[in-house]
Formats: C-alpha cells, sequence, structure tokens
C-alpha cells in the first residue's frame, strides 16, 4: 500500500483547523475534533493521521475488487 502524501493543515486563528490535499480543502474540523486532530497528528505520522481523517485513504483492496465477479458487469 502506498503512503499518504500531499496533504497539509493549517491551524487558524479562530482555532479550527483546515486539511488540504494538493491544492484543494479536504476538511475542516472546528472544537474539540480540531484539538484532537492536532494532537494525533503531533504524535504520530502526519500524512497517515491527514488521510484517515479526511476518508482519503487506500485500504488495499480497490485493485481486487474490481475484477470480482459482481463488479465485472
Amino acid at each position: 500500500m502506498a503512503r499518504p502524501q500531499g496533504f497539509t493543515y493549517e491551524q487558524r486563528s479562530d482555532g479550527s483547523v483546515v486539511i488540504t490535499h494538493g491544492a484543494r480543502a479536504a476538511g475542516t474540523l472546528r472544537g474539540a475534533r480540531a484539538e484532537r486532530f492536532l494532537a494525533e497528528a503531533q504524535g504520530g505520522d502526519p500524512q497517515l493521521v491527514m488521510a484517515r481523517w479526511t476518508g482519503n485513504y487506500k485500504r488495499g483492496n480497490e485493485r481486487s475488487a474490481r475484477s470480482h465477479a459482481r463488479n465485472r458487469g
């Protein structure tokens, strides 16, 4: 599985956190969720944490699911 990359986050003055992937906003966190995210991002791999929080990550089964009998059309 490829490691996630291209994520960045910005903590704003109002306490919210904006996560971007490439040049597009992938999510905005406010309040307790933003605080939880920041604590987790500082304690682990920030790219993996941002991918997980935005739901933008691969699980490794997309290629095999494409060739499954029910998905062949």
